[in-house]
């Protein structure tokens, strides 16, 4: 452990691999109650290769610009009041990564590019009391970051993502992302990961999600709600906001036997699982519908319910009572595009008699890949491929895996809208 500065600018200076450069800076150690804090008032950079290990408190004051570009280790409490940043030409990571339990503080915004949780001192070791933002990626090693109980946030930038989410690691609390990327929401409340998928529609998006395990009717009676709606999951919700824009999303939410009553995993012809939202104008429940996922593997998760959903707000899952199927139509849905002439395309027979029709499909993440109107059986299909007017450029081969298709077309009775999975094996 650093005891005092000299031995400090002694570590600095006699590093190989430390190249810190100091423009104007004014480092000072301060007890406080037998405390030592390592003090920022100035403008500190570390550079990129370089390597600067905290052993203490660290704050960074209202006058302290702190620039990381190389590697920072914090192993104590860490507070901006500040400016924490860094250039985006580089790749300076901040890992917390302590003995003890770290607290996050500070009155203005923690800009990283690449942080990484990895504290073993308990499973909820990290307090974030603030707001931090990740321009590149989250690594959730371990340790459960506990926002909800200080109104903390994190925020994902533009392209930002994470990794390594589980049981042991994620954001109990609200995440905040930007842009239109794909994005799994890292958030859980207790030892429970529950993330939820989807994407922002346009460039200037954002939305944030947090999950809570606990009773939805705690804040809306179960009572109030469609008439197709039968049963309401009583043990979790998530709430999802769209802070900026005016789009509609494709929403993915997470299932598991930990948290999820089993009678949400079991659909019969009459009984389905779907998405249910609160209306705050209609003041109930409302059924937005939504595809269950056969079980997954190697996840945190075991299933995945899916759906188009028609607001934002509270959500959870329900059992709704099933809509008529048209059995006139067969929906074929795989699609192996490899010029066999066997599931080259998305083929659904019978198609052809309702030719007043729309196709999309969306990858898990809620991005819309493919887009049709009258769609049939000879000219208008989809091979695997972006058509170029939804988020993926067209003539792109889009990636082996499970998709989400939405047809909606005109009986001549009434518009049926038909949702399901489709795979994908473009290998």
């Amino acid at each position: 452990m650093i005891k005092d500065l000299q031995q400090f600018q002694f570590v600095l200076k006699n590093r190989k691999d430390l190249n810190c450069v100091f423009s104007f800076i004014a480092l000072l150690l301060l007890c406080q109650k037998g405390q030592a804090q390592f003090v920022n008032q100035g403008d500190l950079k570390v550079s990129n290769n370089t390597l600067l290990s905290i052993y203490m408190d660290y704050d960074n004051t209202t006058t302290g610009n702190f620039i990381n570009d190389g590697q920072v280790h914090a192993f104590k409490n860490y507070n901006n009041d500040g400016v924490v940043s860094y250039n985006e030409k580089n790749s300076g990571t901040t890992s917390f990564a302590g003995e003890q339990e770290q607290v996050i503080t500070g009155s203005q915004i923690a800009d990283f590019q690449n942080i990484v949780f990895n504290n073993l001192a308990s499973l909820i070791p990290f307090q974030l009391k603030t707001t931090i933002s990740i321009g590149k990626n989250s690594d959730f090693k371990y340790g459960i970051v506990n926002a909800a109980d200080y109104n903390g946030k994190v925020i994902f930038k533009e392209n930002a993502t994470h990794s390594e989410a589980s049981d042991q690691s994620f954001v109990d609390g609200k995440v905040q992302k930007k842009g239109t990327n794909e994005f799994q929401f890292p958030v859980g409340d207790e030892y429970f990961f529950r993330p939820s998928f989807q994407a922002g529609a346009a460039n200037g998006d954002i939305y944030t999600a947090q999950y809570f395990h606990k009773n939805s009717a705690d804040l809306h009676s179960h009572l109030s709600k469609d008439e197709t709606i039968l049963q309401i999951n009583d043990q979790e919700y998530w709430e999802v906001k769209q802070e900026k824009g005016a789009d509609k999303i494709v929403l993915s939410l997470s299932l598991n036997n930990d948290t999820t009553p089993s009678q949400f995993f079991a659909e019969t012809s009459k009984v389905k699982v779907a998405i249910v939202r609160w209306d705050e104008v209609l003041g109930k429940w409302v059924n937005d519908k939504g595809v269950l996922s056969e079980p997954v593997t190697g996840e945190a998760y075991s299933r995945l319910l899916t759906g188009a959903v028609g607001g934002y707000g509270i959500f959870t899952t329900a059992l709704v009572k099933a809509e008529f199927e048209d059995h006139e139509l067969i929906v074929y849905n795989a699609v192996s595009p490899n010029g066999d002439g066997i599931n080259d395309t998305f083929h659904i027979k019978g198609i052809d008699r309702y030719p007043d029709n729309s196709l999309e499909i969306y990858n898990r993440w809620g991005v819309k890949v493919y887009e049709a109107k009258s769609y049939n059986e000879s000219d208008v299909m989809f091979a695997g491929y972006s058509d170029g007017r939804a988020t993926i450029n067209r003539g792109e081969k889009l990636p082996t895996g499970t998709y989400f298709y939405i047809l909606k077309y005109n009986n001549t009775q009434r518009v049926v809208e038909k949702s399901g999975y489709l795979y994908i094996n473009n290998q």
